[in-house]
């Protein structure tokens, strides 16, 4: 484990589209460091699709450049690097995730940690089925069909709880600017929109196979699963596109 006193690297930042991409050797340590300390962190993960949803969304764009780290989650991101020299491994935002719930797991007194979006009992299921593989995991948990009261009272229960580390998953772009707007009620704790990682957490969605990640065809997988995302998917191919006009 990382000791509190550990330096943070200063990690470099490159421009696709106008936006920041943070380039680190290992965002797991980086964020450990901040977690340990309570610097509050805002961590994008991004992807070509919402690269170019930015570009039409100027609220977005500027979320995206204001927040501390902004990982490359998808497969464009990085061919976008390579075609520029820079090699960099993707970071997946559900590994990232993971990742992070498991370094907390193994802490001597483990943090409070936050699941807030998805369907009625998604956040919930996804919740036990990691406190059964990790039992000294402590995570409260809230659906994203709030009305705006009982958002208002949720907010309340997690100003007052102040996890370390809050996972939400409301889809791009709501969930970046629900954390813009609300980060505030907790200023030293770890904010990352996790897209739809509850669902695969919960038993809902399956992730891609090895064969697809590896390949960069994750993508292809979650359009099998979700076919009503192909106007969405259109992103791709511009992206593309793009990547090699602007080289």
């Amino acid at each position: 484990m990382l000791q509190l006193d550990s330096k943070l690297p200063e990690p470099r930042i490159f421009s696709i589209f106008d936006l920041p991409v943070h380039l680190l050797d290992n965002y797991i340590d980086w964020l450990e460091v901040r977690l340990r300390q309570g610097i509050g962190t805002h961590v994008v993960t991004m992807n070509a699709e919402m690269t170019m949803l930015a570009n039409k969304n100027s609220h977005l764009a500027t979320i995206i450049r204001q927040a501390n780290l902004v990982v490359p989650d998808g497969s464009g991101v990085t061919f976008y690097l390579r075609l520029r020299g820079i090699k960099q491994q993707r970071c997946p935002g559900i590994e990232l995730a993971e990742s992070l719930l498991q370094r907390l797991g193994k802490t001597h007194e483990p943090d409070l940690v936050c699941f807030y979006g998805g369907t009625p009992g998604t956040a919930e299921i996804a919740a036990q089925q990691w406190q059964l593989k990790i039992p000294r995991l402590s995570i409260m948990e809230q659906h994203g069909y709030l009305s705006g009261e009982e958002e208002q009272k949720w907010l309340r229960v997690l100003q007052q709880a102040q996890p370390s580390l809050i996972f939400v998953g409301l889809g791009v772009p709501r969930q970046e600017l629900w954390i813009q707007k609300y980060r505030h009620i907790c200023p030293n704790s770890v904010w990352i929109g996790v897209g739809g990682s509850f669902d695969i957490w919960a038993g809902n969605k399956t992730r891609a196979p090895l064969w697809f990640r590896n390949n960069n065809l994750e993508w292809f997988y979650r359009l099998y699963q979700e076919p009503w995302r192909w106007k969405r998917m259109l992103a791709l191919p511009k992206f593309f596109f793009l990547s090699l006009l602007r080289k």
